[in-house]
């Protein structure tokens, strides 16, 4: 029988293991392959080539291009030629014209362009080594214009080398630390503008030499290596290592080795998905699984019992069954339904264990709290945030709002159409906008269009379920918020009032809605931390030279889209407020008919500019014809609705179930027969989508992660159940929660800040620079890279379209928590 090991001697030898296999000669590194999919894969290592490209989303959102998916994590991007050593999210970006993949030769060649420079070139890569051979190919010399700008950049994320080092070779070696916090180097130009400078330059650079999950190693065989710290221009900055592309030559004229050190055998951990917030005991509760399709299976898993004096009890123990591949991992399931037992429990399977939740009666009471408490006071714009000792921010944008030109586009989304719809003219100082609304997202625009679906989703939880929390004091006559103090009224009537003052503003001063109030430059619009900072509060004074021209736009457009849909808004908030604030619901009203009224006398204005002036208007209308029916009564209301229904009863069904189903009991039995058999007939068309991985949720693709539909379709399925009981379970409307919970791919983090023992921490609000959080915020979620790759970067806050938090996902978060209690209230024996 062998001596026994002390843990540290252990330690010691595994340590000791893992160097030696590091150390391996690269001969036994296995070479990268062309996959199916059309990217490089070996284990450990995968290299993406334009198999991502800029979407138009915002411009560059850090997922185009070469890039780099090392031991798991994506840690390179944008490998493209750019025309600035650390360019900024709107800088110019290559048009691409071409792709090609040849299995042949394990090469893919990608012709790009930049049309505005006249110059074209290509990207090849094939692999060589343990990495791939990059080179830039160019039929002709670089245009005058961009000799001594245009060179190739590699972006490595800052986060992934944080306390790592560099080595850089060419005249000697030298060799430094990846800076934690930006602390240059930048110099001056002739003209005294400041320019990036390179942290080193060299032939060869390695990154992370210490590190064998993160050591990467270029060589350049045409021209010299300079590394770069874009967080020196922009906090959302990445490290790049660019190479300049040289003047006067043409074919191969840059020819980098891209090389990622891997861990022979490398298997990604396993990741136990399941909700950080717990379960109630009559829900169904299913652990998924996530594990490396090359590593074994995951064997028994376990759920133990922590009791109060820290025992653990087995409570339960099954093998995981086997779920199938999707995407890039593959996938089992523990269902530990049975147990119903209050308490605190951990999941164990696969070497993994997870943070301790709880099942019990009331797990769900509080989980909606922080974002009612906490995020919706910090966004509202036009107020003075305070939360004890700390200021949130003071009251920004008191001098809201100069008209905008006529035909301005805008590079957020939003675009004035031909008329301006306005009594005032282009730069003119509009009154009466300067107050009411929340910050739309990370950002700090007024949306129009967000803000009528939050308005609506608040009512919604207000009509169903009346929640009377009261822990804010918000006192519209000061535009002063006190967050933990209560003042006697309901917080989700403040909040209701609150984004309605915002709305019924539009229609006082223009007479329809409008597609909202936006920074005028990037310079404003890119501003980070308290709000009232961004401008001076003051109303701008053409006449006066001293006085700055910061005022926001607020761009005027009537479409028909907008007024429909403010005035489903405005009708809903009405019968809200009625005896909290009786003067504004029945303006609210009054509005909303006359909005209807306006509408339904005139042609259609269809302008469309990004997601700024509107949904589908027959959407539209019948969320205003819906409200308004509720509201009145009014028999032309449902017969608009009737009219509607060939339209908004076809594809697009599923968008307008909460509209169709809230008109459902003031419609005749006809109409009734006609949307059960439509629904009946959608859950048919729903069954595929929601089989296709293994959470059972529809899980999007595109710029924007898909927690929105994610939730979008569980509250959908809580009308339908509520309706029609008999074709509908509730459980798809759990199973939204579970996901957001943390039973989701590529981690088990909560994407509700704040709530659950494992919550979103790092996120893109407008505290996004501290690395921080707002409490309650929801998160856009997984994003899934084409063509398989599942993402939410915990430790980096500025992708967007993965963390940034959006009012409207709030408010619906809201209301499907207590959608969720109301149904499994009624499963309690």
């Amino acid at each position: 029988m062998s001596p026994r090991r002390s843990p540290r001697s252990i330690r010691a030898r595994s340590v000791l293991a893992a160097a030696l296999l590091a150390a391996l000669p690269p001969a036994l590194a296995e070479p990268l392959r062309l996959t199916e999919q059309e990217y490089f894969s070996r284990p450990g290592l995968d290299v993406l080539v334009f198999n991502n490209y800029y979407d138009g989303l915002f411009s560059d959102a850090k997922h185009a291009g070469v890039e780099l998916i090392h031991h798991g994590v994506r840690t390179a991007t944008n490998g493209d030629v750019r025309l600035s050593p650390t360019p900024e999210q709107w800088d110019p970006v290559a048009q691409l014209v071409e792709r090609k993949v040849d299995p042949r030769t394990g090469t893919v060649t990608t012709r790009l362009a930049y049309p505005k420079e006249n110059f074209e070139y290509s990207i090849q890569v094939s692999p060589q080594g343990e990495g791939v051979r990059v080179q830039v190919l160019l039929d002709k010399p670089l245009p005058k214009s961009l000799q001594g700008r245009a060179g190739f950049n590699l972006e490595f994320l800052p986060s992934a080398y944080f306390g790592k080092s560099w080595v850089a070779a060419g005249e000697g070696e030298r060799s430094g630390q990846f800076p934690r916090y930006p602390t240059g180097p930048t110099g001056r130009d002739a003209g005294g503008k400041p320019v990036r400078l390179p942290i080193t330059t060299g032939k060869r650079l390695v990154l992370a030499p210490e590190d064998p999950q993160r050591r990467v190693t270029i060589e350049s065989r045409s021209g010299e290596l300079g590394l770069y710290d874009g967080r020196n221009q922009a906090q959302n900055g990445w490290f790049v290592v660019r190479t300049l592309l040289p003047a006067g030559k043409r074919g191969a004229v840059l020819d980098w080795s891209v090389e990622g050190h891997t861990l022979p055998g490398w298997t990604r951990d396993p990741v136990i998905g399941h909700s950080q917030v717990g379960y109630h005991p009559a829900q169904r509760k299913v652990a998924v699984l996530e594990t490396d399709p090359r590593a074994a299976a995951p064997g028994p898993a376990r759920l133990l019992r922590i009791g109060a004096d820290g025992s653990q009890s087995e409570v339960l123990a099954a093998t995981p069954a086997p779920w199938g591949r999707y995407l890039r991992y593959q996938y089992y399931t523990f269902d530990f339904s049975s147990v119903r037992e209050p308490g605190l429990y951990v999941i164990e399977a696969a070497g993994q264990r997870t943070h301790a939740f709880r099942i019990a009666e009331d797990v769900y009471a509080e989980a909606w709290h922080p974002t009612l408490d906490v995020f919706f006071p910090v966004q509202m714009d036009h107020m003075f945030v305070n939360e004890a000792y700390r200021v949130w921010h003071g009251r920004p944008h008191m001098d809201d709002a100069r008209q905008v030109a006529p035909n301005h586009e805008h590079f957020d989304l939003f675009g004035q159409g031909p008329e301006l719809d306005s009594p005032f003219q282009p730069g003119e100082h509009i009154p009466g906008l300067n107050y009411g609304g929340w910050f739309d997202a990370g950002d700090f625009d007024i949306r129009t269009q967000t803000h009528y679906a939050t308005v609506l989703s608040m009512v919604d939880t207000w009509e169903r379920f009346r929640p009377e929390r009261d822990e804010t004091s918000i006192d519209q006559q000061r535009k002063h918020v006190e967050i933990h103090v209560p003042d006697g009224k309901p917080d989700l009537l403040q909040q209701i009032e609150h984004g309605t003052l915002a709305l019924i503003a539009q229609h006082r001063v223009f007479g329809h809605a409008i597609p909202g109030i936006v920074e005028p430059d990037l310079g404003q619009y890119t501003h980070l931390g308290d709000a009232s900072t961004k401008t001076d509060g003051k109303v701008h004074d053409p006449n006066d030279p001293d006085s700055p021209a910061d005022d926001r736009w607020a761009f005027t457009t009537a479409t028909t889209a907008l007024n429909y849909g403010s005035a489903a808004a405005l009708a809903a908030a009405s019968r809200a407020l009625r005896g909290y604030n009786d003067a504004l619901a029945e303006e609210c009203l009054e509005t909303a008919r006359k909005a209807w009224d306006f509408e339904q006398s005139r042609e259609p204005n269809l302008f469309r500019v990004g997601n700024t002036t509107g949904g589908h208007p027959d959407d539209e209308q019948l969320r205003a014809a819906a409200q308004l029916l509720l509201s009145t009564g009014d028999a032309k209301y449902a017969e608009a609705i009737r009219a509607l229904w060939p339209s908004v009863g076809g594809e697009r069904f599923g968008f307008n179930i909460p509209a169709l189903l809230a008109a459902l009991p003031k419609m005749d039995d006809a109409f009734r027969a006609q949307v059960r058999a439509r629904a009946e007939r959608l859950r048919e068309e729903f069954a595929p989508m929601l089989g296709e991985n293994p959470y059972g949720v529809p899980i999007t693709r595109g710029g924007w992660a898909g927690n929105g539909a994610v939730v979008g379709v569980a509250i959908a399925n809580y009308h339908l159940h509520k309706a029609f009981p008999d074709l509908f379970d509730a459980e798809p409307t759990l199973r939204g929660l579970d996901y957001l919970y943390g039973t989701h791919p590529d981690s088990n983090i909560s994407f509700v800040s704040a709530v659950g023992a494992r919550s979103k921490e790092v996120a893109y609000g407008n505290n996004r620079a501290d690395f921080s959080f707002i409490a309650g915020g929801v998160v856009p979620g997984v994003l899934v890279l084409k063509p398989d790759f599942p993402e939410n970067k915990e430790d980096w806050p500025f992708f967007w379209g993965q963390n940034e938090y959006v009012i409207d996902l709030a408010a619906n978060y809201i209301f499907l928590v207590h959608a969720a209690q109301d149904v499994l209230q009624a499963r309690k024996p």
